[in-house]
């Protein structure tokens, strides 16, 4: 395709990527896909699983179709403008964070004095980023970059829609979407009807769901008394304008989240999207949108899920008698219930308060027949008894506690390395936490990754 090769002009490409791009002129070629943000050094883990099953699903269908030619592809977002959700990275629980002034969509950003300052904090990075980085004029060639170098020899091809000429066979929608509001129409049916069946709405369709975009700017349209008006600007279009302007310079405007599922599958021969839960709901609300338009929707695939663990977390679970599986209990619950088990005494007190309970309802019940109130009395005083009990077994638990600390601090760490602050380490940690140690942790995820087997593994690193 032109406009792939124009983007990849100047990048070194494995022959893999090469015979992809020029394979998908052909009439038995299809694509698997899936797509990201431009998250500075990748972002959390799951970016890269979403990346490896795509791959391997693209695999397993050339293995049970072989007449055919499947092409993994990574939809770059580059014309998203939430700055906030891409500009840093974690590691070892510290944030490397990118501060800019910058605006509008940010696969056009550019890496400039501020990056570089921001870059010189995080000279740990293998040179696959480096390089990318220091190479790239924009966020979004350095991604391009990056991940052409981590699974191009793997024949992933890296598209960005922001293209005048992508947009161009997308025109007949934008104008659908502007004038006529059509997949505000079928997506709010659409979600209607999921929600009816318990499914919560992840978007939420406008009337128009097109975005006006130009260097350093991308904000919504909508409808005015006179005609059109762009957000946060002065800029208005009557409707002759704007229907001229999305006709001759279509290049000049972004679908939403709405739109670029749509969008997407106009431009790929598409069979399958890979995502997160929430991707897969919320494409789900465009059915009606993709029907309407007489555009195939894809098979909706959930991602792989995975949990890494290391050498020292590995020996914290042996040293608990832990499995795989216990990494995913509720802490609380396993802590109550090891306490418990492991106490030097009965710490609920469970036989004293059936005595306490069982002499104060004797006596109450005899002196009730000295006078009426005093079985109220007894009674009050069991509940006061028992209530000093209550405390003095809390008091016993947390003695237990103190004398478990030791246990109860590595299950802590364990829980706190595979869920910081409560979160699921693929949603937090970036990569290089693992590959650093372990430059091979993504061959071996192409190794054992199935993207038909929606179970949550668990990966032992560095061993």
């Amino acid at each position: 395709m032109e406009v792939l090769t124009k983007h990849y002009a100047g990048l070194e490409t494995s022959d893999s990527v090469s015979h992809n791009i020029d394979k998908l002129g052909s009439a038995d070629t299809f694509t698997v896909t899936t797509g990201h943000q431009l998250n500075l050094f990748t972002g959390p883990l799951y970016f890269i699983y979403k990346i490896v099953s795509t791959i391997n699903l693209a695999k397993k269908l050339k293995e049970a179709y072989p007449e055919y030619h499947f092409v993994p592809v990574y939809w770059m977002a580059t014309e998203d403008h939430d700055f906030d959700e891409i500009n840093y990275f974690k590691v070892d629980g510290k944030k490397f964070h990118w501060n800019s002034n910058q605006t509008g969509a940010v696969g056009d950003f550019v890496l400039d004095k501020s990056f570089q300052e921001f870059l010189s904090d995080i000279s740990f990075a293998p040179p696959v980023f480096l390089d990318a980085y220091r190479s790239s004029k924009t966020l979004s060639e350095a991604v391009r970059k990056y991940v052409n170098s981590l699974f191009g020899s793997e024949g992933l091809v890296v598209v960005d829609g922001n293209d005048a000429v992508f947009k161009r066979e997308f025109g007949s929608v934008l104008l659908s979407d502007a004038f006529d509001n059509i997949p505000f129409k079928k997506a709010t049916e659409t979600t209607e009807a999921l929600a009816k069946l318990g499914y919560n709405s992840q978007i939420y369709p406008r009337e128009i769901n097109l975005f006006y975009l130009d260097k350093g700017l991308r904000e919504r349209i909508e409808r005015t008394k006179e005609g059109f008006g762009v957000v946060n600007t002065k800029i208005r279009f009557t409707e002759e304008e704007l229907r001229e302007r999305i006709k001759n310079n279509p290049e000049q405007f972004s679908p939403n989240v709405v739109l670029r599922p749509l969008y997407q599958e106009t431009i790929l021969p598409n069979l399958a999207y890979l995502g997160g839960p929430s991707e897969v709901v919320y494409w789900l609300q465009l059915k009606g949108v993709f029907d309407h338009f007489k555009v195939p929707s894809p098979v909706l695939l959930p991602r792989n899920f995975a949990l890494i663990i290391n050498p020292t977390i590995r020996r914290k679970m042996e040293q608990l008698d832990w499995g795989p599986e216990d990494l995913f209990r509720d802490f609380d619950a396993w802590k109550n219930a090891f306490v418990h088990a492991e106490a030097s005494m009965d710490i609920d007190l469970d036989k004293q308060k059936e005595i306490i309970s069982t002499v104060f309802e004797a006596k109450g019940k005899e002196a009730k027949y000295l006078e009426e109130s005093l079985e109220f009395a007894f009674e009050a005083g069991k509940s006061r008894a028992l209530k000093i009990l209550d405390q003095m077994s809390r008091k016993l638990r947390k003695a237990e506690e103190r004398r478990q600390h030791v246990q109860l601090e590595r299950a802590l760490a364990v829980q706190e390395f595979c869920q910081p602050n409560g979160v699921p380490q693929e949603r937090v940690v970036n990569v290089m936490q693992f590959c650093l140690a372990n430059p091979g942790l993504i061959t071996e995820m192409l190794d054992c990754f199935d993207p038909l087997d929606f179970r949550m593994m668990v990966l032992e690193n560095g061993t």
